[in-house]
Protein backbone atom coordinates (compact mmCIF):
# COMPACT_ATOMS: atom_id res chain seq x y z
CA UNK A 1 0.00 0.00 0.00
CA UNK A 2 1.76 3.34 -1.69
CA UNK A 3 2.25 5.72 1.33
CA UNK A 4 0.93 9.30 0.25
CA UNK A 5 1.55 11.60 3.16
CA UNK A 6 3.05 11.79 6.46
CA UNK A 7 3.36 14.31 9.19
CA UNK A 8 5.92 14.86 11.29
CA UNK A 9 7.17 16.67 14.88
CA UNK A 10 10.96 17.66 14.02
CA UNK A 11 13.80 19.67 15.74
CA UNK A 12 16.62 21.22 14.20
CA UNK A 13 19.45 23.59 15.72
CA UNK A 14 18.78 27.18 15.07
CA UNK A 15 21.72 27.51 12.63
CA UNK A 16 21.90 24.45 10.53
CA UNK A 17 20.53 23.19 8.83
CA UNK A 18 18.59 26.56 7.29
CA UNK A 19 14.84 25.26 6.57
CA UNK A 20 15.61 25.74 2.77
CA UNK A 21 18.10 23.11 3.00
CA UNK A 22 16.17 20.63 4.86
CA UNK A 23 12.99 20.83 1.94
CA UNK A 24 15.91 19.73 -0.49
CA UNK A 25 16.88 16.77 1.26
CA UNK A 26 13.35 15.89 2.00
CA UNK A 27 12.23 16.93 -1.57
CA UNK A 28 15.40 14.70 -2.95
CA UNK A 29 13.80 10.91 -1.29
CA UNK A 30 12.22 8.58 -3.51
CA UNK A 31 8.40 9.27 -3.75
CA UNK A 32 8.35 12.53 -2.32
CA UNK A 33 6.66 15.15 -4.21
CA UNK A 34 5.98 17.64 -1.83
CA UNK A 35 7.09 19.34 1.12
CA UNK A 36 5.63 22.08 3.83
CA UNK A 37 7.96 23.13 6.93
CA UNK A 38 6.56 25.36 9.29
CA UNK A 39 8.07 26.32 12.65
CA UNK A 40 5.60 25.93 15.55
CA UNK A 41 8.30 27.24 18.12
CA UNK A 42 11.80 28.59 18.67
CA UNK A 43 13.71 28.73 21.37
CA UNK A 44 17.35 29.31 22.51
CA UNK A 45 19.05 26.24 20.31
CA UNK A 46 15.92 24.49 18.96
CA UNK A 47 13.67 25.04 16.25
CA UNK A 48 10.62 23.19 16.36
CA UNK A 49 8.86 22.41 13.01
CA UNK A 50 5.63 20.51 11.25
CA UNK A 51 7.04 18.87 8.47
CA UNK A 52 4.07 17.77 5.99
CA UNK A 53 5.42 15.21 3.01
CA UNK A 54 3.07 14.46 0.11
CA UNK A 55 4.09 11.83 -2.39
CA UNK A 56 3.10 8.67 -4.87
CA UNK A 57 4.86 6.49 -2.65
CA UNK A 58 6.76 7.93 -0.11
CA UNK A 59 9.81 5.90 0.87
CA UNK A 60 9.30 6.45 4.93
CA UNK A 61 12.68 4.95 5.57
CA UNK A 62 14.76 6.86 3.14
CA UNK A 63 12.68 10.06 3.95
CA UNK A 64 14.03 9.76 8.15
CA UNK A 65 17.44 8.82 7.06
CA UNK A 66 17.46 12.40 4.95
CA UNK A 67 16.04 14.17 7.66
CA UNK A 68 18.54 12.73 10.23
CA UNK A 69 21.53 13.07 7.92
CA UNK A 70 21.27 17.18 7.74
CA UNK A 71 21.14 16.97 11.91
CA UNK A 72 17.91 17.74 12.90
CA UNK A 73 15.70 15.00 14.64
CA UNK A 74 12.67 13.36 14.24
CA UNK A 75 10.11 13.66 17.74
CA UNK A 76 7.08 11.59 16.21
CA UNK A 77 5.29 10.69 13.31
CA UNK A 78 2.20 12.21 13.65
CA UNK A 79 -0.05 11.28 10.29
CA UNK A 80 -0.24 8.98 7.96
CA UNK A 81 -2.53 8.64 5.01
CA UNK A 82 -1.88 5.32 2.76
CA UNK A 83 -3.80 3.56 -0.35
CA UNK A 84 -4.92 4.45 -3.49
CA UNK A 85 -6.29 7.43 -2.87
CA UNK A 86 -5.66 10.08 0.02
CA UNK A 87 -8.20 10.36 2.75
CA UNK A 88 -8.92 13.29 4.79
CA UNK A 89 -9.17 13.17 8.33
CA UNK A 90 -12.79 14.35 9.88
CA UNK A 91 -13.03 15.25 13.07
CA UNK A 92 -15.92 13.40 15.38
CA UNK A 93 -18.52 15.12 16.74
CA UNK A 94 -18.83 13.94 20.79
Amino acid sequence: MPIRRVVLDVDKAIDEPDLIHLARMIERSPGVRAVNISVTEIDIETVGTDVTVEGDDIDVDALMHAIEHTGAVVHSIDQVVAGDYTVEAKRRQR
